[in-house]
């Protein structure tokens, strides 16, 4: 893509409202858009990011085992009912809508009931389990306070995987196979080194720990206790003796953190599977309770947790994993051979699948090269009569401090399956 062909632009400033760093470097780079407190557009640069975690997630997902499916966002109030959650006071943060008939819906921001009403209709016999499935898909949660940027939307994208299993044995399975699988999409994303497995409250479903996966950050909502040696955390909500106990944790070795929680899996038991009456016929023909777990990762929230915790003074920094292009190539001055010679290494850049944004603009070079470090693109080239000159092109990395000069060759084997 060309920046002349790209409808955005970057900002000096952010909205004056906004006070979430991840937000505000989002919208002066031209990834985002805000429409309202906690709902934002993803424009052009910003959907290739998504998309890319999307991927990374995806992947991981198919690989244990996961199959993907796409719900609606539209509920039936009767559905809720079953379970019990569709009283406010029971669940504060509904979104809800009524047909022109007058019944009413909610507006989806969990899939529990619904996935279980479908697997029911499908899914009766012990040969069918155990089962996972997935979607990313948006929800819609009435937050109270979203002044967090996309860490804390009241609409936003999310990662929701559902495991049915005929046992406690066979779940425990599935679900520390999925915890093993998030480390690897975190490790992917560039933020494996920052992101810990976290002891938290089980709530209602069950009286063993949920999971969390905390990713330390100053701009987070939590604070965690941090076991470097053993790479795992504990919530500080449920810090106490009993609980280090059972996590295998020594207070002694804790160190006190903030973080964002990136991901969380829950083991459910039956709870939702009993009350909308979905069971299974084991070997023997006897109605056996279904053992659930459910795994969500907020994809838009790792979007903003990315720009969190990697941008400096200059803007974005984008692992190459997510980044929307892979080079950020800069054209200085409009004489022939600087041109002939950036359009030449930009199809060639092309043609070998590098993922390049021209800065085709007539503008000035700190301009151009300002743009380049608030986008957080990994790799800046320049060319210009100086480098051309030389060798040939000017390299950098984003993070680098200075620049190498290389020629043709050397720049395309250093790009070539950079991500």
């Amino acid at each position: 893509m060309k920046r002349t062909e790209l409808f955005t632009k970057t900002r000096k400033t952010a909205p004056s409202e906004e006070v979430a760093q991840n937000a505000q470097l989002l919208i002066r780079a031209g990834f985002i858009h805000k429409e309202m407190a906690g709902v934002y557009a993803f424009l052009p640069l910003g959907l290739r990011v998504l998309e890319n975690i999307k991927q990374i997630i995806r992947e991981e997902m198919n690989a244990l085992g996961g199959q993907e499916l796409l719900m609606t966002s539209l509920q039936p109030r009767e559905l809720w009912e079953k379970t019990g959650r569709w009283d406010d006071a029971v669940v504060d943060n509904w979104f809800k809508t009524k047909l022109a008939s007058g019944a009413e819906l909610g507006v989806g921001l969990t899939h529990e009931e619904p996935i279980v009403a479908a697997v029911g209709e499908f899914a009766n016999s012990y040969k069918d389990f155990p089962l996972t499935v997935y979607q990313i898909a948006p929800k819609f949660r009435n937050e109270k306070r979203a002044k967090s940027g996309i860490l804390r939307g009241r609409e936003f994208l999310m990662k929701d995987a559902y495991s049915f299993a005929r046992t406690k044995a066979e779940h425990r399975e599935i679900y520390e196979k999925m915890a093993a699988g998030y480390a690897r999409i975190f490790e992917r994303l560039g933020i494996g080194g920052i992101t810990f497995r976290c002891c938290a409250d089980g709530g209602y479903f069950t009286d063993d720990f949920s999971d969390e996966f905390q990713t330390l950050s100053d701009a987070g909502e939590d604070t965690i206790y941090v076991d470097f040696a053993k790479k795992l955390a504990i919530n500080k909500e449920i810090l106490t003796d009993d609980n280090l106990a059972k996590a295998g944790l020594k207070r002694e070795n804790l160190v006190e953190k903030r973080s964002i929680e990136s991901g969380n899996i829950f083991p459910l038991e039956s709870k939702y599977t009993d009350a909308l009456g979905v069971y299974y016929l084991d070997e023997n023909g006897e109605r056996r309770s279904l053992v659930m777990g459910c795994y969500g990762i907020g994809v838009s929230r790792l979007m903003g947790v990315i720009a969190e915790v990697f941008a400096d003074a200059k803007g974005l920094v984008w692992p190459a994993s997510v980044a929307p292009f892979q080079l950020y190539l800069i054209n200085l001055g409009e004489d022939d051979d600087v041109l002939r010679e950036t359009e030449k290494i930009y199809r060639e850049l092309i043609s070998r699948n590098v993922e390049v944004l021209w800065d085709d603009r007539d503008a000035r070079a700190g301009e151009k090269f300002a743009d380049a470090d608030l986008m957080g693109v990994p790799w800046r080239v320049v060319v210009s009569a100086k480098t051309l000159q030389d060798k040939g092109f000017e390299l950098k990395a984003r993070t680098a401090d200075a620049a190498d000069m290389v020629d043709a060759r050397e720049l395309l084997a250093r790009l070539s399956g950079k991500k």
